[in-house]
């Protein structure tokens, strides 16, 4: 079991210029660095998507730092953190510094919920039963003032490495798990989805199967008025098993609907052309009931941004040339109150040994696409993954992976600003 996230390989540049600029005269945005991770006790690698309170306070998680687990690990099992509108950062919590049962390695970010709680997932860690003995992750509470609390401790039959949480308004939890839950899928198991109580009480919901249902789910969910729950499966469906993956019948991978009963619909099963695969990003949803996401493949192998109307007919709205344009966006989601859509794409641009360090985009309805900004690599940080969020004056906040400083071999990453 590999116990540090894989991060795609990039040549970083020199530390170069705080502030960007981008090009666009009608959306131009000025880019800033909120906070450079150092991969210390502060936290590195910050994967996981940031909330924001009414204060101008940001709260996310990073993969590693934090100086737990050193003994195994170089830079620590992760941290949760708070950032406040100067740049000054707190860490609430260091992750790894009760011998593993309060879990390690957050990639997800977190949730809040209506008491200023924050609630979160480990993807290992959680007690020594189960994953190899290193535990199969946990589903935890954070106070504001750091104080932790594990809800669940999952065991591997029940899921592992859970993918971050949606919250309905009685406090329950809702995750997947990219393996477990039988024998399929190589003996590894498909996934599932599960739901946490607020007493700790863990559901499993659904168990995929492998075939045309979906398998190995790689994303948070989300929830419709109604409470059904949308998600996506990174293979499974029974699309094009042949170019998808070398066991079949998997796929290419699926959108599903999953009722508040466990029944699933497969919405769309993508079959690895043109119209995607692979999908791995949180979806989004308008008020008419459409969904939004991003998915592998498409038409020039870099990548998609696709919407799905309820009765599952598919539409490319964007696909990457992997060039200036980008190249593997992640989630995508609606910031400015119109049908436009902004999003991340974790390569493409320039720079990064020609591979392209990432962007940050906006697509109009129309399918119009505008670069916000493109990662050099240097100061500015590399391989934005993570959703983006927004304030009411129109900025826009989010993070990258690695970059922005000279630590943890590539960067430890950063929080940034755009700036309309």
């Amino acid at each position: 079991m590999n116990s540090v996230r894989a991060v795609r390989t990039i040549f970083l540049l020199p530390l170069v210029f705080l502030f960007f600029a981008a090009l666009d005269g009608a959306y131009a945005y000025t880019f800033s660095v909120l906070y450079t991770f150092q991969g210390g006790k502060d936290g590195a690698g910050p994967y996981g998507h940031l909330v924001r309170d009414n204060a101008g306070n940001l709260y996310g998680a990073t993969f590693d730092g934090g100086g737990g687990c050193q003994s195994e690990f170089d830079y620590g099992c992760g941290t949760a953190y708070k950032l406040a509108p100067d740049g000054t950062e707190t860490v609430l919590r260091a992750f790894g510094t009760k011998l593993r049962g309060d879990g390690h390695f957050p990639s997800s970010g977190l949730v809040e919920d209506k008491a200023g709680n924050f609630h979160g997932t480990t993807d290992f860690g959680g007690g020594k039963k189960g994953c190899g003995g290193v535990g199969c992750g946990t589903v935890f509470i954070l106070g504001p003032d750091g104080t932790e609390r594990v809800l669940h401790h999952f065991t591997g039959a029940d899921g592992r490495s859970p993918t971050g949480l949606a919250q309905d308004s009685a406090g329950n939890l809702y995750g997947t798990s990219y393996s477990e839950g039988n024998d399929g899928c190589g003996g590894e198991g498909c996934g599932l989805v599960f739901k946490v109580a607020p007493d700790g009480t863990d559901t499993t919901l659904y168990v995929f199967q492998g075939g045309s249902d979906g398998a190995n789910p790689d994303a948070p969910l989300i929830r419709d008025k109604a409470g059904n729950l949308y998600g996506t499966t990174e293979l499974g469906g029974g699309g094009n098993v042949g170019q998808c993956d070398e066991q079949p019948p998997l796929g290419c991978g699926t959108v599903f609907k999953l009722t508040t009963d466990g029944t699933e619909t497969v919405l769309y099963a993508f079959s690895g052309g043109s119209d995607g695969g692979y999908p791995s990003a949180r979806l989004a949803m308008d008020s008419a009931g459409n969904l939004y996401g991003a998915a592998g493949g498409g038409a020039f192998g870099y990548g998609v941004v696709f919407k799905l109307t309820p009765a599952g007919v598919e539409t490319v709205l964007y696909s990457f040339k992997g060039g200036s344009d980008g190249a593997y966006a992640g989630p995508v989601g609606f910031l400015d109150g119109s049908a436009s859509l902004y999003g991340t794409s974790d390569g493409g641009g320039t720079g990064c040994g020609g591979g392209g360090c990432g962007t940050v985009f906006r697509l109009a309805a129309d399918g119009t696409k505008t670069i916000l900004h493109v990662f050099t690599g240097g100061a500015d940080g590399a391989v934005p993954e993570s959703a983006l969020i927004a304030d009411k004056a129109g900025n826009i906040y989010g993070t990258a992976d690695v970059g922005g400083g000279p630590g943890c071999s590539e960067g430890c990453g950063v929080v940034f600003k755009l700036t309309p």
